[in-house]
């Protein structure tokens, strides 16, 4: 008959025969319901430790781990790059207007009303051709009076010379008193003086009627003229005088620079500069440096410098802008850094080197500063590695790592 109810065993020992060699049969305990729940509780105890001890471990795995990321982030990352090495001659450009050489108004030198024009504007002229006729009829009557007069002079003094000739004849022969002889000489003096006074006058109005002829003074260009045929025509140039034509020289062309004070030691005298047009990109010009002022204005801190260009085919215009190229010699011993590795400390300037991991701060000294780039010419060499771009806060001995530097597309 099958029942529900669980199976029990009798508590007694259970024999279980045995091989015939057996001296004796051996009994065996049967299992009971406390020892059975001892192993499980063992099991389990056993398991609960091994994760406990899994997530400890994990735990110190991470926070050692956190731990070198927080120690790799605690040191900055830098750009770095080496210095170039200096030597050659550097550039700066300035800007600058170009001049005439010779650049002059031109008045009359005499009153009267303007007779006719030859030249006009654009005109090439050589130095003594005709530029205009001024008319003045009463500077030619004035000359005509004197040379009247020269000649009353003239036929004055003959007279007094053959005068006095026959007195002094007459004094030898002891006709006349030696007083008289002495007036007609004296009178002759006075007919020679009034006759180079007549002389001169003659002259002079000459010299003045020359004016009449406006004439260049030298090769150029006539640049404007300011009058026209019966225009009145007032002598010099200030008052109510007008000027009547502008003249320029453009065989050379002057441009005036302004140098700041920085790169004044580095110019000289006798240097060739070359000179580019924005309105003209493709054609340039070589210049001469001819002067300097020798001083530095005090408002702008910058040094005057004249460069002389020669402009004998004409394709630079007077007043035009200008670019102008200079070369300033570099030092052998000298490289150049970006403007951006500087650090400006109370101590003086510096720059951040990497040596071995650390920063090393080092001292340095500028020669030229050429915008983005300057020109150091001690504390550094080209095989220095400086950062680009430090921190202010960056100390001196500082762990620093370097970055990567960044490929440029195309690259590998």
């Amino acid at each position: 008959m099958i029942t529900d109810e669980p199976m029990t065993l009798p508590r007694e020992r259970l024999r279980i025969p045995v091989k015939a060699d057996s001296k004796a049969p051996v009994s065996l305990p049967l299992p009971s319901r406390r020892s059975n729940w001892s192993t499980w509780l063992a099991a389990g105890i056993a398991v609960f430790g091994v994760a406990v001890f899994s997530g400890i471990r994990a735990r110190q795995q991470a926070e050692s781990h956190l731990q070198e990321v927080a120690d790799t982030n605690a040191i900055p990352s830098v750009n770095v790059t080496f210095p170039k090495a200096g030597g050659g001659a550097a550039e700066i450009t300035l800007p600058g207007n170009t001049q005439a050489y010779s650049d002059t108004p031109i008045y009359a030198h005499t009153n009267g009303y303007l007779k006719k024009w030859y030249v006009d504007i654009g005109a090439r002229v050589r130095a003594g051709d005709l530029l205009a006729e001024i008319e003045v009829p009463e500077l030619d009557q004035q000359l005509h009076q004197a040379e009247a007069d020269l000649q009353t002079a003239q036929a004055n003094l003959e007279l007094a010379k053959v005068t006095n000739a026959r007195w002094q004849e007459l004094v030898s022969r002891k006709v006349i008193s030696l007083q008289e002889a002495d007036q007609v000489k004296s009178d002759l003096g006075v007919k020679q003086a009034l006759y180079v006074a007549n002389e001169a006058n003659v002259h002079r109005l000459q010299e003045v009627q020359k004016y009449e002829r406006i004439v260049a003074p030298f090769d150029g260009i006539i640049t404007a003229r300011g009058t026209d045929i019966g225009a009145l025509v007032d002598s010099g140039s200030g008052g109510s005088a007008h000027e009547l034509f502008h003249l320029a020289a453009l065989q050379t062309l002057r441009v005036y620079i302004s140098v700041p004070e920085i790169y004044a030691d580095s110019l000289q005298d006798g240097s060739t500069v070359t000179i580019t047009q924005s309105a003209n990109a493709v054609r340039t010009f070589t210049g001469t440096i001819v002067r300097n002022s020798s001083a530095i204005d005090q408002t702008t801190r910058t040094l005057n410098v004249e460069v002389d260009v020669d402009n004998g085919e004409g394709h630079l215009l007077p007043g035009a802008y200008v670019i102008v190229h200079l070369k300033l010699p570099g030092k052998v011993s000298s490289v150049t850094i970006p403007s951006n590795a500087l650090l400006f400390r109370g101590e003086g300037l510096r720059v951040a080197r990497v040596i071995d991991g650390k920063v090393s701060l080092a001292a340095i000294t500028i020669g030229n500063d050429f915008g983005s780039t300057v020109e150091v010419t001690s504390g550094l060499s080209a095989k220095d590695l400086i950062i680009l771009d430090p921190s202010d806060s960056l100390a001196d001995g500082a762990h620093v790592a370097i970055n990567e530097p960044t490929k440029t597309a195309g690259t590998k």
